[in-house]
């Protein structure tokens, strides 16, 4: 599952980035015509190469039918290369067997501040967010400190940044959890966490930004978004999305970030059309 708690989890072990490395020797000496010094740090350098989990709507699958798929498709039309994955599930051991182990060149997404890999800018900004059914009573609430929550049953994945502030409102004891790390080909937490709240099982649900738009664009049933931007304790809850490429690759985080640059309003775009609530850093609401 692609939260930003869940990148703590997979901040496990990289024992095997050294013999990736050996391994990956003859790789990395690649070079294309023009002795682009890039080029040199790629796995193949006429070709933008991602890795992705392949069951993880919103943000990939194996179809290309995620945001960072359509994202990875506009950099790499840019820079007239063709895009080509490496799909593993995003559990633990993510990083290490796709990036570490240079079987790609970049992970489309990552928060700000999770040195498992090195960052880019970022591209976008967001937030934790409450779902709720549009006329429920609940779907004016914006911050879990509101008394309105009291008794109410609340989903909530496991572990991530909102329990903190539930267990501190005293709303833990109704609340439903949700497994946070899963095999994405076998679970799906955060869809059965929606249908929950459809059928009445819980009252109103807190789910990662960019699921919590997508899901509610999708459904049938009008539900409401409404980030958490206005926590007065806990830990944070809005959080800065980059790209992430290896520690050692210095020219091409160089070169995705003048590619993000460029490309903001159409990577905006994208993002909208998914139902991101996207985030300025005052926290406003941003529009393409």
């Amino acid at each position: 599952m692609r939260l930003p708690q869940a990148l703590l989890v997979i901040v496990s072990v990289v024992s095997g980035v050294a013999a990736a490395y050996v391994g990956a020797g003859t790789v990395r000496a690649q070079s294309n015509e023009n002795g682009d010094a890039a080029a040199i740090e790629l796995v193949d350098p006429k070709v933008f190469r991602v890795c992705g989990d392949p069951h993880s709507l919103p943000f990939s699958n194996e179809a290309g039918e995620g945001f960072e798929n359509k994202i990875a498709t506009l950099l790499a039309d840019k820079l007239q290369k063709p895009v080509a994955y490496t799909f593993y599930p995003n559990t633990t051991g993510f990083v290490r067997n796709t990036l570490n182990a240079f079987r790609c060149d970049v992970v489309m997404g990552i928060p700000q501040g999770d040195d498992i890999v090195q960052g880019t800018n970022p591209y976008y900004r967001t937030a934790y967010a409450l779902v709720s059914k549009q006329g429920s009573g609940l779907d004016k609430i914006e911050t879990l400190e509101d008394p309105l929550l009291k008794g109410k049953h609340i989903g909530i994945i496991a572990g991530t940044p909102p329990s903190t502030n539930l267990a501190v409102n005293g709303l833990i004891a109704n609340a439903k959890p949700y497994p946070l790390v899963v095999d994405t080909r076998y679970d799906a937490p955060t869809l059965d966490m929606i249908e929950d709240l459809k059928k009445g099982t819980i009252d109103i649900a807190v789910l990662w930004g960019p699921i919590a738009g997508y899901l509610a664009k999708k459904s049938e049933t009008p539900l409401v978004v409404v980030p958490l931007i206005k926590e007065t304790s806990g830990p944070r809850m809005v959080y800065r999305i980059g790209m992430g490429v290896r520690h050692s690759d210095q020219n091409w985080k160089r070169d995705l970030n003048k590619l993000i640059a460029e490309n903001q309003t159409e990577i905006n775009k994208i993002l909208t059309d998914y139902g991101v609530p996207l985030l300025d850093e005052n926290n406003q609401p941003l529009t393409r």
